[in-house]
């Protein structure tokens, strides 16, 4: 199972940037992801990528505004966040290990992060 760190979190205004990283030891073999929850909601997918490919995914609310992208020799995968509104305000985990469903399904990851905060204040 690969073990994963996100860090990067942080209170923003509205219309700024942030630069979430999750950070993996060994080795993912199909997608990661990036996902949010808020309090009494459902986790949400937010990008994800396929491992050692440019092949991207984008929920719509973060299409133009969100840039998933890899460091295979550091063995990391970024969320650059720009832009932000106070709509994307949650706990943002960083997921590996797709098994079964799609790439915005948070029950078919079996790797996950402890999650870091981000906060858009308008």
């Amino acid at each position: 199972q690969v073990q994963l760190v996100e860090s990067g979190g942080g209170s923003v205004q509205a219309g700024g940037s942030l630069r979430l990283s999750c950070t993996a030891s060994g080795y993912s073999r199909n997608y990661i992801g990036w996902f949010r929850q808020t309090p009494g909601k459902e986790r949400e997918g937010v990008a994800a990528i396929y491992s050692g490919t440019h092949l991207t995914y984008y929920a719509d609310s973060v299409k133009g505004r969100f840039t998933i992208s890899q460091d295979v020799a550091k063995n990391t995968v970024q969320l650059q966040m720009t832009n932000l509104k106070p709509e994307d305000t949650g706990m943002y985990y960083c997921a590996a290990d797709l098994r079964f469903g799609h790439w915005y399904m948070s029950s078919a990851y079996t790797s996950w992060g402890q999650g870091t905060q981000v906060t858009v204040s308008s």
